[in-house]
Order: structure tokens, then sequence, then C-alpha cells
């Protein structure tokens, strides 16, 4: 849907399955901004691409009134900051926990992801190393919700971390399955597990994230390329 008003000219850069994108579109969902999605090749990107995000040559990129803003959780927060009259608000009106707030999401840029990957890409002591450093990590989330008291890490509503983490909701629990391994588990995180279910069943959430089967033949099919034996000369 082509953005337009009082949003200005709004374009998405993307994939859908991406879960880079997935954030973005969430953010965008919660605060009501009409925007055209512009799906992209990834094997032959856009010159549009190439010349919105130079540096990286990556999706997703947010095009607001011909201006181009890159990567997720930067988008997320100009989303918040060009759109900051209207509600949900992402981030907290107050310094210190907009600060605390963004110091959660680059942990799990910097720490919940590589652990994940490693976990999916991972066979034997390697995969079970990665999976012991994903539960740890999620772990440390589940006591930053238990300490907000509240359904979310944003508070009673979505904010900032909540995104970060909800983005990776689908990617997180189809490797679970095709891995056969348990990061979000019930009984060691019950907040996080609740936290989980909440995010996913959100009305302007459901609609951004991407189609579950789909991603499971995808990473299936990953999956079974990482761990098949070389081909003999």
């Amino acid at each position: 849907m082509e953005g337009c008003g009082e949003d200005g000219q709004v374009k998405l850069l993307g994939v859908a399955y991406s879960q880079f994108v997935v954030r973005v579109r969430i953010a965008l969902a919660l605060k009501g901004i009409h925007y055209e999605f512009i799906e992209e090749d990834i094997q032959n990107k856009s010159e549009l691409l190439l010349q919105s995000n130079p540096v990286h040559k990556k999706i997703p990129v947010l095009i607001h009134n011909g201006k181009p803003v890159c990567e997720s959780m930067i988008i997320v927060q100009y989303i918040e900051e060009a759109w900051d009259r209207k509600a949900p608000f992402l981030m907290p009106r107050d310094p210190y926990d907009r600060a605390i707030a963004r110091f959660w999401a680059a942990f799990i840029e910097d720490k919940v992801i590589p652990s994940i990957v490693g976990a999916f890409k991972g066979q034997g002591e390697e995969q079970q190393k990665a999976v012991e450093e994903s539960v740890a990590n999620l772990l440390l989330l589940e006591e930053v919700l238990r300490s907000t008291g509240k359904a979310y890490f944003g508070g009673d509503g979505i904010g900032l971390v909540d995104i970060a983490l909800g983005g990776l909701l689908v990617p997180i629990q189809t490797v679970e399955k095709v891995t056969n391994i348990v990061l979000i588990d019930a009984q060691k995180t019950p907040l996080l597990s609740a936290w989980a279910d909440q995010f996913c069943k959100a009305d302007k959430v459901k609609e951004a994230l991407p189609d579950r089967a789909e991603f499971f033949v995808r990473l299936s099919a990953r999956r079974a390329k990482l761990t098949s034996p070389p081909l003999a000369n």
C-alpha cells in the first residue's frame, strides 16, 4: 500500500521471510503507518537497494520521503522518532529507561542471534555449546521480563525490546522444530514462553509475521545442506 498524506511517502525494501524485515513491518503496523512493500530478489538485488544501502547492500531499507534508513533496529528507532506523536510509543519517554531498552535490543543483536544461528548450523558438541549459550542468553531476558512485572518488555504494550526479540520468534520456533532442540522452554523460561504466545497473537503483529509453513521448508532445506556429507571427488 502506497504511503501518503501525513505519513509522507514510505517504502520498505525487503523479503517477507526475513526476521529483520519483520521487525520493521511490526513497528510500521503498530504505528499504523501506510507504506509500499517492495519485495527484493536477494540473488539479484535491485538498483534501488544498492543505491539506498551502498555500504552493506542489505535489506531492510526504509525510504521515507526519498531518504533511506538502513539496519532493522535503527529503522525501528527512526520510526518511533519520525512519528513520535503517533501512539503506541515504542520507546520509553524517560532517557534512562530508553538507554536500557537500547542496551537489551543490542544484547539480542550481539549475543542472542549469533548463539541461535550457531545452534541451527552446528552439529554434535558444537551445537550443544551453542544451545547452552542460547538458553543462558534467553534466561537473562527472562529476568529482564520478570523485573518489569508486565506482559511485555515495554511494559503494558509492545516496545523496542519486544520488537527486537519478537521479530526472531518464528525463526527461533522453526529452528527448534527443524533441529529438534528446545530454546524457549516453558519450564525454564515460563514468562518468556507466555510472552512469545501473547506477542504472536497480538493483532498488529500477526499480519507482519512470516508464513510458518514456508519458513519451515526454507530452514529444513538449509539444515539438510549443512548436515549432508560432502560429495566425494
